[in-house]
């Protein structure tokens, strides 16, 4: 698994750049995150077996194209990227928590959550939605998916 770009940019920021933070400047961060995911997208490209990213490019790009109003889901080869499918769990109260590195809040989580169900379709990417269920259910939903493909 590809761990969150956010998480370990934030961690990056934190030891030193912190003008890359996103509640400092978020298109230095989406900007990052791009870079990171690409880096990872190469990275796995001659993996064995399944690779699942938390987050990655297209999360990125959509948050870039969000902050600055330009579009940004027409390149970095988007739409041939990855798994057509994409496991996406809403967020919901039950589950959401804020944290140091989360700052946002359950509102600003739901609409980036909508923004990106519209992305991954625009993209032709067919976004299924993991039940509101525990960690454990939601993994055999994904394990009987993938048993599909």
């Amino acid at each position: 698994m590809v761990e969150e770009p956010g998480r370990r940019i934030i961690a990056e920021a934190s030891a030193g750049d912190e003008a890359i933070l996103p509640w400092v400047n978020p298109e230095a961060f989406a900007r990052r995150a791009i870079e990171l995911s690409l880096d990872d997208r190469n990275g796995a490209r001659n993996a064995a077996g399944w690779v699942f990213f938390d987050r990655g490019l297209i999360d990125a790009a959509a948050a870039l194209q969000y902050v600055t109003g330009q579009p940004a889901l027409t390149g970095y080869g988007l739409s041939q990227s990855y798994n057509r499918h994409v496991f996406m769990i809403p967020p919901w109260p039950e589950i959401y928590r804020k944290d140091e590195q989360r700052r946002h809040n359950l509102d600003d989580a739901i609409a980036e959550y909508r923004r990106l169900l519209k992305a991954f379709s625009e993209l032709k990417y067919e976004p299924i939605i993991l039940p509101k269920v525990d960690v454990h259910q939601r993994a055999d939903v994904i394990l009987e998916r993938l048993k599909l493909a």
